[in-house]
Order: C-alpha cells, then structure tokens, then sequence
C-alpha cells in the first residue's frame, strides 16, 4: 500500500485531465473549447462519485456541492481552475480541483458530514488565454462580473456568449451566482507556488499572505536616430542606451524589499538597424507588490529615475501605465486556521505572497478567502516541465484535510 494514499489518488485525476487536449502531443485546453468541454464533463462524474450534487454555471464552471449535517447550511468553497494555457504543465489549477473532489470524496467514503457544506468549483476561466478578460466564474461568484465581456470575441471572432451556448451552459443566471457571506464561509484554494522560494528553502507547503497588485504598462523613449560610424560618442542621444540604463534601474528598484518585483519583459527598436544609432525604443513595465501602497511608491520611484536618466542623455520618455490591480491580501483568520493545519501535519507553515494572479483575487472585498502552496520542481510552471511531487501533493491534501476537519470541530 503506497504511503501516500491522498497524493497518490490526487496524481491519478491529474494523470487522467492531463490527456483531454486540444492539440495532441501537449497540454491545450483553453476555456469553453471541446477539450474544456470533456474535461468538465470528467470532473461532473469524479464530483458526482464523491456523493456531491453538481451544476454547470452560466459561465462554463462545473459546481458540486456536499451538503452539511443541515441541508442548505452555509459553504465552504475549495476550488480552482481546469482551463489551460497553450502547451501547459498537469499540475497549474487541476491540483487544487483534484484535492478539493478527494477531500470530499474520503468525508463521503466516511459517511461524514460537517456543521457546514463545501462547494467544490471547477472553474474554467482563470488563465485568460482564449478571450481578453479572465476569472469570469470567480467574478460571479464575488459579484463583480461585468456580462459586457459576454459580448467580447476570440481571435477567431467567436463571441463569448456564443461559445458558452455551444458548451452546453444555462442562458441565464450569472447574476445568481453572487454567494452571499450570510451563505459562504469562505474559498480556499490550493495551487502550486509556480515560483522557487518554497523549494529554494526545502519545504513542502507555503500559506499565502496576499495575491501581489500589479501596474503594467509601456515605456518609449525617443533620441535621435543617426549613422553609426558618423555621430561621435558625446553627441549621440542614443534612446537604446538610455533604456538600458532605465531597465537596469527598474531591476536596481525592484530588489529593494524581497516582496517587491519589477520586471521588463519586452523591448523593441523600431526602425532599428545594425549601422544606425536607435531614435526610438519602445519597452514593458510591470510592477507587482502584495500591498497597493508599497506598489505606487515602487511605480513612483521608477517614473523618477527613468526621468532623471532621460534628462542626463538628453532624449525624452513617455511612461504609460494603464493596468492596475489592486493587491488581494488572504484573511487572517481563515490564513492561521490553515499555517496551524500545516503545523499540526507535521511541516513548517512558510509564508509568502502570491506574486501570480488566481481565482482566489476576485473575492477581494466579498468573501474571506485563503490559499495552500504546493512547491513545485524548480518554480517551473506554464511549462510541459511543471511538476509536484505525489509526498508534496499528499503533504498539501493532508493539511487541508486537517483544515476542514478542524473547522467543523469549532
């Protein structure tokens, strides 16, 4: 009998998601197309088996439900996400899914039932990789879904609402649901770090303190162009090496406090030429912190030294920064409850900020949410190498099991 009974029944779901794609050879399952459509399908008839009454939402996420020792008692919801994004790895929001079904499923096995429900979600719209927003399930169930993105088209021109209709989802009741707190005790979600600081310290398990806010946004700089071999050296207003100099100060700025990171993922040259000092270079900036305060004064910090570099090599620069999420701090309650499950089950209870975006943020401000990490080999994710070990997997199931176990003795 293996030594890992929770982890290894875990590893055998994401086993079994992983060979529902929609391109052969990889992991594609993109939100409401037909391999979206099967696996939900799968997850209905594992959520049925596991004694829970299911749903599909209007907005493509599969709902189960196990009710209390009181029937219509509040819930508690453990979820995640079964969407993809394009060649993905087997763990990213199917590990969550797959331990919330086999924590319900040994409570049923058990002929157990708790002062409260759990509502196990499915959803299918995390990764944002099909239309141009994402969480629409989250959002609903926060109350914060906008239906204007129902009429929002893929690359293909399908319309959302269109593809929600192939899929098989009810043609109304987004508004209902909006879980109320008087019905909801919280979400709980449980998720690989898809970062290295839980493997970088040798642990298993991290509780999350907060999902970082995020600025995102664009930088040009503009110089003068001109010949390479021509414009001497103290002449030039070269925009390139300007931004070299501005990127490295945002990566400088970035590292001042270990929770804040600051990153420069694209740049680009227009009009570049290997004989030709760059006039222009156009590049991204995003800037993430687990508090909104710490995050402005990063955005402001970076404005001024790009500023006082751009003033020294005579070019000028435009600083755009339209995106703003606000930070998404966990619940301090529902948090220790869960490092003290951590504890008890034998591992160091780390914790850390999220600095990826989940499901979990939509209920900023709605409902009282938490979330368990899962380390993951080398913070690897997004990526066919994506992998936790079946002991983590058991250590995390075990913990939450011990979790909800503690929280319907209280």
């Amino acid at each position: 009998m293996t030594d890992h009974p929770f982890g290894s029944a875990i590893v055998a779901r994401l086993d079994e998601l992983a060979t529902i794609t929609d391109v052969p050879g990889q992991i594609t399952r993109l939100y409401l197309s037909p391999a979206h459509r099967r696996a939900a399908t799968l997850v209905e008839s594992w959520m049925r088996d596991a004694g829970m009454t299911t749903q599909l939402s209007p907005l493509g996420d599969v709902i189960g439900r196990y009710e209390g020792e009181n029937a219509g008692a509040p819930a508690l919801i453990i979820g995640s996400h079964i969407d993809s994004v394009r060649d993905a790895g087997r763990f990213d929001g199917t590990l969550g899914v797959a331990t919330a079904i086999e924590i319900v499923r040994r409570l049923h096995r058990d002929k157990r039932r708790l002062p409260f429900a759990i509502e196990v979600a499915a959803f299918g719209d995390e990764e944002g990789v099909r239309f141009p927003t994402s969480l629409a399930g989250s959002r609903a169930m926060a109350g914060v879904f906008d239906e204007k993105t129902l009429d929002e088209t893929d690359r293909d021109g399908v319309l959302r609402r269109d593809a929600l209709k192939a899929f098989g989802c009810p043609q109304t009741g987004v508004a209902a649901m909006k879980r109320s707190r008087d019905a909801t005790i919280g979400y709980v979600e449980v998720h690989i770090e898809q970062g290295p600081v839980l493997e970088a310290k040798g642990l298993a398990l991290g509780v999350v303190t907060a999902i970082n806010g995020c600025s995102r946004g664009s930088v040009v700089v503009t110089g003068e162009a001109g010949h390479a071999g021509t414009v001497p050296m103290p002449l030039r207003r070269d925009a390139l090496a300007a931004s070299s100099e501005m990127i490295l100060a945002i990566e400088r700025l970035g590292s001042t406090h270990p929770d804040l990171v600051a990153t420069v993922g694209q740049i680009t040259v227009p009009g570049g030429a290997i004989n030709t000092v760059p006039g222009r270079v156009e590049f991204s900036l995003d800037a993430r912190a687990p508090d909104d305060a710490r995050r402005h004064a990063l955005v402001a910090d970076i404005r001024a030294a790009c500023a006082s570099i751009a003033a020294r090599r005579n070019v000028s620069i435009e600083i755009a920064m339209p995106y703003d999420i606000p930070a998404a701090p966990c619940d301090p309650s529902l948090s220790h409850a869960l490092a003290q499950a951590v504890a008890r089950c034998g591992h160091e209870a780390l914790t850390l900020p999220s600095g990826a975006g989940h499901d979990a943020m939509s209920f900023r401000g709605a409902l009282p949410f938490t979330m368990l990490f899962v380390r993951c080999r080398e913070g690897v994710s997004h990526n066919p190498a994506e992998f936790a070990s079946v002991e983590d997997i058991d250590a995390g199931a075990r913990a939450l099991a011990d979790f909800v176990d503690r929280f319907g003795a209280t």
